[in-house]
């Protein structure tokens, strides 16, 4: 099976999300952030740019994929009901997540794979917060719903602090479409097992999430540097995940004139990827602050690897 998930000797039709997962072990790259990539075009970071901008988000999208990115994520992270009524109220949520999924597709065409987008609802589930499970459940199966419906190949839940609510998540993916729901968690910190800032240790988030039916996990965002990162998923591998996922920011966040900016250069961010990879993760990328370039250096350290597996 090659890069784009056909088989080979013949035109046959590109096969399925699922099976190109579970094929060989090679690396798989996806892209990098998309927020820091439109606010440097000049235009607003967010799912809305879908809308506003469009010929924008699809720049960013193709600009991945012309770096080496095999799998594509939507522009939809926070376009889910909860999240859309507190901070962008008049959003229509179904407009939203099908222009994300339709740029996406467009740009990744017949090589690449679409994973719709999805993360917290910005608020506490109850007893810390007024949230109820049932309403965040809903706000979920509603945006995968959409974004299944938009041709997506599968769903990624990522930045998500909460072990609770990225299992909320997953329920509602798995109930809405039986695509791969990918489950990517947000770390604080390595010390005492890996803990987001809820205090989820990085095995009990592996071993819930598989438990409860997820085609891969692993660790995004948060405040953990590539090679930090790398020790998450080696706690995950320890956990007896078959299938880890890492996509580390360009480095630590750094507070700089009022803005929040990441200086890690994409040569050593992709040193770092390549740790991850050889800890155990197979599905590799970027978050905040990763560029093309970025994604291209990894997609070049880890050629070799993918020419063996």
């Amino acid at each position: 099976m090659n890069r784009t998930g056909q088989l080979p000797g013949g035109p046959s039709e590109k096969v399925k999300l699922s099976e190109f997962l579970a094929g060989d072990r090679k690396p798989i790259l996806l892209d990098g952030a998309m927020g820091t990539q439109l606010a440097a075009a000049g235009v607003e970071m967010g799912g809305q740019t879908n809308l506003t901008h469009p010929e924008a988000v699809l720049a960013v999208h193709r600009q991945y994929v012309e770096a080496g990115a095999e799998l594509l994520i939507t522009n939809t992270l926070t376009m889910n009901r909860v999240y859309i009524e507190t901070h962008h109220p008049g959003l229509d949520l179904r407009e939203v997540n099908l222009a994300g999924a339709r740029l996406a597709r467009e740009a990744a065409g017949e090589g690449c794979y679409v994973l719709g987008d999805i993360s917290s609802t910005g608020q506490m589930l109850e007893p810390y917060g007024d949230l109820s499970e049932e309403d965040a459940f809903k706000a979920f199966y509603e945006q995968a719903t959409v974004l299944a419906e938009g041709g997506v190949d599968g769903f990624i839940i990522e930045t998500m602090f909460s072990l609770a609510e990225a299992l909320c998540a997953l329920r509602a993916c798995r109930a809405a479409a039986g695509l791969p729901v990918i489950v990517s968690m947000a770390f604080s910190t390595v010390a005492d097992g890996g803990r987001t800032i809820m205090g989820d240790s990085a095995q009990d988030c592996a071993l819930n999430l598989m438990g409860a039916g997820a085609t891969a996990v692993g660790a995004n965002c948060g405040d953990l540097d590539p090679f930090q990162t790398a020790e998450i998923v080696v706690r995950m591998q320890e956990a007896g995940s078959t299938l880890i996922i890492a996509q580390p920011n360009a480095g630590k966040p750094k507070l700089v004139e009022g803005r929040t900016v990441f200086e890690m250069t994409a040569y050593d961010f992709a040193a770092g990827i390549y740790q991850c990879y050889q800890a155990g993760a197979r599905l590799l990328g970027g978050c905040c602050g990763t560029t093309p370039e970025h994604i291209r250096a990894a997609a070049g350290l880890l050629k070799k690897e993918k020419k063996e597996a």
